[in-house]
């Protein structure tokens, strides 16, 4: 079948929807303002790192767009059952790490790859990481998500909400990182479709994450919320750094290393042998890390 899809395109989206995205930001912030940071990688290709630090609302975001191209580390090759050939890949991906811990961390990332051999395909998700959970904030993220899946395949928001569950988890603490939401990776086949339903995740962005930010930015918090905050953060860091795909992709194929580790929060705490108040809204939420729900009717 004859598709229309090229890897120009994605790139050409992926760059419109940080523009976008960074304006939609902006406007929920109030205050704070993306630097703009162009990079060029060793071997190939480059980025647009952008990046906000202390907003009113946000502490710490990035929303990042990368094309890279060059020749795949043996390492990454290895870990894909590919040969040590050539490469292409361009995505975007984003963090934003809000000052209120009412308000909660949430993940994007879209990507597009495609081999010297011809194979290419597409991977993604992104995920909801609440400091205090609200019932009525994870329904309404996963509804946004069930949304844009059952537009492209009725059946998929099931299977990329359990993969989500199960991709983001803290297997040495037995945790979910957060809520979930959906992760899917190697869409082959059939470019047009699965590119649409990308595109469908990365437009539905803003809608999914700024009502739960104008819900709960203006609330009051304190020290006791503040430090629970710091905490959490700490088990975002140790998923970063030690599971997460992206990462490791991007530091095994000589990435701009800022541009890396942008995800990670700008304050975070450990306290040996934390232990939540019994019946408190601390413990509330390790409950549901624990046993990841099903937020929606799938």
């Amino acid at each position: 079948m004859t598709t229309q899809f090229s890897k120009e395109q994605a790139n050409r989206y992926f760059q419109e929807l940080q523009a976008r995205i960074c304006e939609g930001l902006e406007q929920a912030d109030g205050g704070g303002g993306f630097r703009t940071d162009g990079w060029e990688r060793p071997g190939g290709g480059g980025g647009v790192s952008r990046v906000m630090e202390n907003g009113e609302v946000f502490e710490k975001g990035g929303v990042n767009t990368s094309e890279v191209f060059g020749t795949l580390p043996e390492t990454i090759a290895r870990r894909i059952n590919a040969s040590p050939t050539g490469f292409y890949a361009t995505g975007i991906s984003l963090v934003l790490h809000p000052r209120n811990p009412w308000v909660p961390t949430i993940h994007a990332n879209l990507r597009y790859f495609e081999m010297e051999d011809g194979s290419a395909w597409f991977g993604g998700g992104t995920d909801l990481t609440p400091y205090y959970c609200f019932t009525e904030d994870a329904v309404h993220f996963h509804t946004v998500l069930r949304n844009v899946c059952d537009a492209s395949d009725p059946e998929s928001y099931r299977k990329f909400k359990r993969w989500c569950d199960e991709y983001f988890y803290l297997k040495h603490r037995g945790e979910a990182r957060g809520v979930g939401g959906v992760f899917f990776d190697y869409l082959k086949g059939d470019p047009d479709r699965h590119f649409r339903f990308v595109q469908g995740i990365g437009d539905a962005f803003l809608d999914s994450y700024l009502p739960i930010v104008r819900r709960r930015a203006g609330l009051a918090y304190g020290e006791r919320e503040r430090t629970w905050q710091l905490i959490r953060r700490g088990r975002y860091v140790e998923f970063n750094l030690v599971y997460d795909r992206g990462t490791t992709f991007g530091l095994e194929t000589n990435g701009r290393v800022e541009s890396i580790l942008m995800s990670l929060p700008p304050l975070v705490s450990w306290i040996y042998d934390h232990t939540p108040e019994p019946g408190s809204k601390e413990e509330e939420l390790l409950e549901i890390l624990r046993h990841p729900r099903e937020w929606i009717a799938a």
